[in-house]
């Protein structure tokens, strides 16, 4: 045992003395959950819209005034024709146009309805489905604040509730990925290059050929990196509720063992790699490009699985990734127990089973 423990603080002083290592481990996952957090969000906000308001009654200035206090849109100027409409959006300055018919405000007071037109620059779809539904729902709101006084028979009014994101933010669905994301890169790739590195440099044979059980040594290079990337847990939870303003709802200690169980299949795939491979630029290859596609694509976190095709949703079964993201988001954004997470629990475990299994026996075949 004393021999293990002085194996674990030789590798804790080569990973602090380099600085190389040191900026992988700490500010990959600061910097990833930044970006994810601020820049590369599902949100749309400040989109630029301009009016062509042949109207210019009350009417359809409170409307857009109601339209320029919200968060999604800013009114970037009125045009005077359709033409000057057209030019603008040609130019790609703006994403989102709104026409006012004439007599849109004697239309509502005798009819009691009116129409206005929402032009969407769908070059981007996406963008423009998401741009048409936020402001239909500002228009619809507009219409239930005049409606209130009428009586209409029949009238279905139905009311809308987002559960655990009402607010329809981006960080409860970036910030589960990003902590798959930065586990499985950090950790597989870390490790791999960490034990190859002994490889390239001929000092792997001095150990394995000490008194040490060779199974231990491996342990001993993946221990550093356990307790680092449970560092890096906390790290990026500290991040999401401090800077990007997303509580942890469930409860920290669960999160922080399944954290622990993922961060161990991780460290399995890394052994594996490094068992497969002899070089630091083939372990580094393997780890960043085989770990970050798989990651990306089958977790659930960038492409929702259940829109591909039926194979490929067999295959994301196999990825860790997916079962992490699937209990991080219950526990931290759902506030759920390990009742509603058990069976993604045991999926985990069974694949870190198996992972450990196949690199320690890789490893014992290699040495024999």
């Amino acid at each position: 045992m004393k021999q293990f423990v002085n194996f674990v603080k030789k590798e804790f002083f080569h990973v602090m003395r380099d600085r190389k290592t040191l900026l992988i481990l700490f500010g990959m996952p600061v910097a990833q959950i930044l970006i994810f957090g601020f820049a590369l969000t599902n949100e749309v906000k400040n989109s630029r819209l301009i009016v062509f308001d042949q109207a210019k009654d009350p009417a359809s200035q409170e409307l857009i005034t109601k339209i320029e206090a919200s968060r999604y849109f800013e009114v970037e100027r009125s045009v005077a024709d359709q033409q000057q409409m057209e030019a603008v959006f040609r130019q790609g300055k703006i994403k989102m146009a709104l026409v006012f018919p004439a007599g849109f405000n004697a239309s509502l007071l005798h009819e009691h309805k009116a129409q206005v037109q929402v032009i969407a620059d769908a070059s981007d779809p996406n963008t423009a489905n998401m741009l048409t539904n936020y402001l239909s729902a500002i228009v619809l709101d507009y219409q239930s604040t005049l409606s209130k006084d009428l009586v209409v028979p029949y009238r279905i009014v139905p009311e809308v509730r987002m559960l655990y994101n009402p607010q329809l933010k981006g960080a409860p669905n970036f910030v589960p990925g990003v902590m798959a994301l930065v586990l499985m890169l950090v950790c597989v790739m870390m490790t791999a290059i960490s034990i190859v590195k002994e490889k390239e440099t001929g000092t792997m044979e001095v150990l394995l050929v000490s008194p040490f059980k060779p199974i231990l040594v491996i342990i001993s290079k993946a221990v550093p990196y356990l307790i680092l990337s449970v560092v890096n847990v906390a790290s990026i939870l500290l991040l999401s509720v401090f800077v990007l303003e997303l509580p942890v709802n469930g409860s920290v200690l669960l999160l922080f063992g399944e954290s622990i169980l993922f961060i161990i299949t991780c460290l399995s795939v890394g052994i594996f790699i490094s068992v497969k491979t002899d070089s630091q630029q083939v372990a580094m290859l393997i780890s960043l490009m085989g770990m970050l596609l798989p990651t990306v694509l089958f977790s659930g976190f960038m492409f929702p699985i259940e829109n591909m095709p039926y194979p490929l949703q067999l295959f994301s079964n196999i990825v860790p990734a997916k079962w992490f993201y699937l209990i991080v988001k219950s526990i931290m954004i759902k506030g759920l127990g390990f009742g509603a997470i058990w069976k993604e629990t045991l999926i985990l475990t069974g694949i870190t089973v198996v992972l450990l299994g196949i690199s320690l026996k890789s490893f014992k075949i290699r040495l024999s």
